[in-house]
């Protein structure tokens, strides 16, 4: 047998003719798509391949999230009701009590979370402010999405202000206190593109990713006009250094952005970063002027819904290039973008503009696949079922109640489809999953692993206070429960 053929599916190409193909059929030849058309056409063609019955279900591209957090699958939910105090909680988690270990637990364990609703391209950044100080970290996660046979795009950066960062290490298996400088954060990074970038046969990449790309101001939300004003020292040797780094290893750059940064950075127009090698998540509030420097440098978007005060839609009037991401899973979330594309659907219909028709749902998936492709730089290769590119596949089992009738497959696909409908998964022509079954992985042997891993760290950083579970609620609360932060070990 020479490859696979896919036969009596319905097809959902997202090629430039945005064809849909019923009773179609796709040809793969070791990692490439070689033929598309209906079953009639191909199947005398490709008589040596071995066949794939798809009758009754849905071949569309693989599924990309562009922007989502390692670290996050074994802390769901912790701290998930103190949202305002949620960031003081799990940084000091991941600087402090995380070990080698760990991070290949959360590859194993998102990496199937991801295969088995169809996402074949996912990018991780290695904790929710980036960590590059051990580069073992991003090594052990990128082994466990090789094992599976998936596409990573690791993200490793330098951390947020202060500089130099505490960090503990637990090597030895007892805490080490460091306080890690910026050019080691570098040096980390490096450390990570020269150890993966391009490695399993191209399908681990690796961006470079500062946590924001204006340090001096507001993190992770939007700054105000008083607050975001001139670029400091640190702001610009920042980006300075990202910029040398990733022109030295020819790798993209990704970062958070927020309102009033854009703006900032772009006064050091030599450095700033920003632009067509670049995609920045979120963008909260960010003014009209803003969104004009976006347009001008070309510089793309991820979203990750409900995302507050985004303005999408005025974004892509202007012709910014827009993706929807989940943003990992922590503390609420989860790595199904089907039901992620529908939250961002609904939420610009119901919140924002009252109008159906803004984005209707072939847009929506196209910001799931080949806009995706597009934001981290690999359209060429996927993002879309076309003769040339590689053959990265989810196959949809669309005989389920749910899903009837079989009809309108753009509607379906965005209005009920959800990640557990996903039945195969083919990645560069390799099937990872097969009628629901993975074939690449002991899932439940993984999800053990993961399960002591997460208590490990739990019992590391003292965490079972927030670990209670009052999932129904209160129906009065006069005063909130204090919560408190991990304190860093005392080595």
């Amino acid at each position: 047998m020479m490859g696979l053929l896919l036969v009596h599916g319905t097809i959902v190409t997202v090629d430039k003719e945005r064809r849909i193909i019923e009773d179609g059929a796709l040809a793969i030849s070791a990692d490439r798509i070689v033929d598309i058309g209906t079953a009639a056409e191909l199947m005398p063609r490709h008589s040596d391949k071995k066949v794939i019955d798809c009758r009754g279900k849905m071949i569309i591209p693989g599924l990309i999230d562009a922007h989502g957090h390692a670290g996050h699958t074994l802390i769901r939910s912790i701290a998930a009701d103190t949202n305002a105090m949620w960031m003081r909680v799990v940084t000091p988690t991941y600087y402090h009590y995380v070990t080698r270990d760990f991070w290949y637990a959360d590859g194993l364990v998102s990496g199937l979370e991801r295969l088995r609703a169809g996402v074949t391209t996912g990018a991780s950044i290695i904790t929710s402010m980036p960590r590059s100080d051990d580069p073992v970290f991003a090594i052990n996660h990128a082994r466990a999405y090789n094992e599976l046979g998936l596409r990573e795009i690791v993200c490793v950066g330098p951390s947020g202000l202060p500089w130099p960062h505490p960090v503990t290490r637990w090597e030895s298996g007892k805490p080490e206190r460091r306080h890690i400088a910026f050019e080691e954060m570098i040096e980390g990074s490096e450390a990570v593109i020269d150890a993966l970038h391009g490695s399993a046969e191209g399908r681990i990449s690796v961006f470079l990713t500062p946590f924001t790309i204006v340090p001096s101001v507001e993190p992770s939300n939007a700054s105000t006009p008083d607050q975001a004003v001139n670029l400091t020292d640190d702001d610009r040797m920042q980006a300075r250094r990202v910029r040398e780094t990733a022109r030295k290893w020819n790798v993209r750059i990704h970062s958070d952005a927020f309102a009033g940064q854009i703006r900032m950075a772009f006064q050091d127009k030599e450095n700033a970063l920003l632009g067509p090698d670049v995609h920045l998540q979120h963008c909260w509030g960010i003014s009209h002027e803003e969104m004009d420097i976006l347009a001008e440098t070309g510089t793309h978007v991820t979203h990750a819904p409900p995302g507050r005060s985004t303005p999408i839609l005025e974004m892509m009037s202007r012709g910014i290039p827009l993706a929807i991401t989940s943003d990992g899973v922590s503390p609420s979330r989860h790595f199904d973008m089907f039901q992620t594309a529908r939250l961002a659907q609904s939420t610009q219909h119901i919140l924002h503009n009252h109008d159906r028709y803004l984005l209707p749902p072939g847009k929506i998936f196209e910001m799931i696949t080949i806009d995706a492709a597009k934001v981290i730089g690999m359209e060429h290769e996927i993002g879309s079922l076309e003769v040339g590119k590689k053959a990265d596949i989810a196959i949809i089992d669309m005989r389920k109640p749910h899903l009837m009738p079989n009809w309108m497959p753009i509607h379906r696909l965005i209005h009920q489809v959800l990640g557990s409908d996903v039945d195969t998964v083919i990645v560069d022509g390799k099937v990872l999953m097969e009628a629901g079954k993975v074939l690449t992985a002991d899932v439940e042997a993984a999800l053990a692993f993961g399960q002591r891993e997460a208590l490990a760290l739990v019992e590391r950083a003292g965490l079972q206070a927030h670990m209670h579970d009052p999932g129904w609620g209160k129906l009065q609360r006069t005063f909130a429960e204090p919560v408190h932060p991990p304190q860093p070990p005392d080595c």
